[in-house]
């Protein structure tokens, strides 16, 4: 088969029509905003490369220009495309390329006319490439092998366009868009259908994997509270136990909600899942470093920490305790105050699992709620002794 312009092209809306409708089955499959962006810009390159094959029967309006002004276009919905994906904004100027395309329309017709639209045409389209492979950049999170993959190609796509842009103002290049003469159009038109490859999957690749992963970060937490569940919570609990020595003693504290079921009883589910939802914000705030919190299930939470002391555990929990107090008193009335009871366990060894590390601080909580609620009861294995506070 000759590769030659008709053909080219030919293959190109082929691959085009074949990654539009690719990107827009995996949109409808996962209803990412980025992938239908990205499935209308091939659609856009398709109908683009379709109508530039009209430029062989002299309709050179809509062969170059129009075809031309689509290649931009479709390269502007992958800009979106990927500043959805990155959640960036950019300034609106962006939005004059379409300005700077529309006043080729003024270009007279003469020997310059190809060597300005080439110009002209690759110099956008490469700007609007490196912006979205710029808006790709980590800033300091790690990104997924697709969305690097795709960084790439669309940065050395861009520097294509921009090369051949370069090529236009070279003297003696043959350059003749009506009859794609000239060796850079002809490189242009393997690179493009190359490219549009390269592309879709990566674009592909890099959604996939943020959908992977937010289904896993969804999985490893409460719905409500947003805070680790209990298996989160065993999976990450491993390093900071095993860091646990007598000179770095660790401590978890088992907080339980003191007549939760009257404020639900009295002011419904609603004021309930107020107050877990604000007991999780208070302990991402109050959470010191080394530490791990998650809600175990209904009205129970609980805090692992690094480096403690009963000094620093009775802080924590005095804390803890007078701020939600006050917000629940201040939301809900109820005939007994809706407060805090907290049971901790302070421990210089590892334990034999994080089950019965629960276990010990589910008798310390016991303690604190026989001894009349709302305190902390520090059940201290280090060498001190049990000894509640409130």
């Amino acid at each position: 088969m000759a590769f030659d312009a008709p053909t080219m092209l030919t293959l190109t809306v082929a691959l085009a029509v074949a990654a539009a409708l690719y990107l827009a089955v995996e949109w409808r499959n996962v209803r990412e905003s980025p992938l239908l962006f990205w499935s209308a810009g091939f659609a856009t390159i398709a109908i683009g490369s379709t109508l530039a094959l009209l430029r062989g029967s002299g309709l050179i309006l809509i062969g170059i220009w129009f075809a031309n002004g689509l290649l931009v276009t479709a390269h502007w919905l992958f800009l979106l495309g990927v500043a959805r994906f990155t959640e960036a904004r950019f300034s609106r100027a962006w939005y004059l390329i379409f300005v700077a395309w529309l006043a080729m329309l003024l270009l007279p017709e003469g020997p310059l006319w190809s060597r300005v639209m080439l110009f002209t045409n690759s110099m956008l389209v490469a700007l609007v490439t490196l912006k979205a492979s710029a808006l790709l950049r980590p800033h300091g999170r790690s990104l997924s092998v697709g969305a690097v993959q795709l960084r790439y190609v669309l940065l050395m796509h861009g520097l294509f366009y921009a090369a051949k842009a370069m090529t236009a103002v070279i003297p003696g290049t043959l350059i003749d868009l009506s009859a794609f003469r000239g060796l850079i159009i002809q490189v242009s038109l393997v690179e493009g259908a190359m490219a549009l490859m390269l592309i879709a999957l990566s674009m592909t690749g890099t959604v996939r994997w943020r959908r992977e992963k937010r289904i896993e970060r969804l999985a490893a937490r409460d719905p409500l509270t947003a805070l680790y569940n209990r298996r989160a919570l065993e999976a990450r609990a491993g390093n900071l136990l095993k860091e646990t020595s007598p000179a770095r003693p660790g401590a978890l504290l088992l907080i339980d909600i003191d007549n939760f079921k009257q404020a639900n009883d009295l002011h419904g589910h609603l004021a309930g899942d107020h107050l877990l939802i604000a007991l999780g914000e208070m302990l991402r705030a109050l959470l010191p470093e080394r530490a791990l919190t998650a809600r175990l299930g209904g009205d129970e939470f609980v805090i692992l920490m690094g480096d403690a002391s009963t000094e620093r555990v009775v802080a924590l929990g005095d804390t803890l305790r007078q701020r939600f107090n006050h917000m629940a008193s201040q939301a809900f009335a109820t005939p007994q105050a809706v407060t805090l009871s907290i049971g901790a366990t302070l421990f210089d060894r590892p334990p034999a699992s994080l089950a019965a590390l629960i276990e010990q601080g589910d008798a310390a909580l016991y303690q604190s709620k026989r001894g009349g609620r709302n305190s902390t009861r520090v059940d201290d294995r280090t060498g001190g002794e049990s000894r509640p506070t409130g």
